[in-house]
């Protein structure tokens, strides 16, 4: 097998990225440091990456949960803070989440092993679409909308046009679902705020193909092998193309807590 596939499937990168650990002198090999990408090893060899045993896995887990707001999407919180890890079922082989969701936001998080498919899922260029319902400040006029639709302005860089559509007007503030192909630091609240509207509530209601459903807050459960190969398929399609790949799809089954 070779090296950079043996890291993907431990779950450490993907496949190209393995390649960077490879080339940089961070693997190791049975104690060797291994800059060659066709190095080849075995399913006994000791491999680390930073000096950490990096062990393949021969079956890829893949979770969904329901992230609550005030919770980290990280392994770990050097402030104490409550993690994703608090809501993982003991017991569970080691995952990762995909991509990050605020603090303070809430809804999809996707969770696995399966390194390859996480890189896919996260990177511009496979276009996948993440769907969020936001709380906003006001009312949003047509010309707030028009330029949502064509991208907006912020301090480092420029946002991609969104996918709108209004849920609810209510006064003081509005709901609207918000798609973007795009995944940088806070991009939906920054994208409303430079227009005036503060993001009041935020939530990933979809991943790709991967909707949040009826899953509870906090709450974690498998896949099914169909949404599993929507999202494999979402990385080989143009967005138009989800929703004839998701025909046919049951609801998932019930969802077990993670409490």
């Amino acid at each position: 097998m070779r090296l950079q596939k043996y890291l993907a499937l431990a779950g450490i990168a993907s496949r190209r990225k393995a390649e960077e650990l490879i080339v940089a002198g961070r693997v190791s090999v049975d104690g060797h440091v291994v800059r060659e990408l066709g190095t080849s090893v075995e399913g006994n060899a000791r491999v680390t990456v930073d000096a950490k045993r990096a062990r393949a896995v021969s079956k890829f887990t893949y979770l969904i949960m329901n992230k609550p707001a005030s919770v980290m999407t990280t392994m770990r919180d050097p402030q104490g803070r409550r993690t994703i890890v608090d809501l993982i079922p003991k017991g569970t082989p080691r995952v990762v989440p995909v991509g990050r969701l605020d603090y303070d936001t809430s809804g999809v998080l996707l969770l696995t092993n399966d390194g390859e498919l996480a890189f896919k899922l996260t990177h511009p260029r496979f276009g996948v679409e993440k769907t969020y319902r936001a709380r906003v400040r006001g009312q949003l006029t047509q010309r707030a909308m028009q330029a949502l639709q064509a991208g907006v302005e912020l301090e480092e860089f420029r946002a991609g046009g969104a996918k709108l559509r209004v849920i609810a007007a209510r006064g003081d503030h509005t709901i609207v679902d918000v798609t973007i192909h795009e995944g940088k630091y806070r991009q939906v609240r920054r994208m409303f705020e430079a227009l005036g509207h503060p993001v009041l509530d935020l939530q990933r209601m979809r991943l790709g193909p991967l909707a949040l459903g009826a899953l509870a807050a906090g709450a974690v459960r498998s896949l099914t092998g169909r949404e599993i190969a929507a999202l494999r398929a979402a990385t080989a399609k143009t967005p138009r193309q989800w929703k004839t790949s998701l025909s046919g799809v049951r609801p998932a089954p019930k969802e077990r807590s993670s409490t």
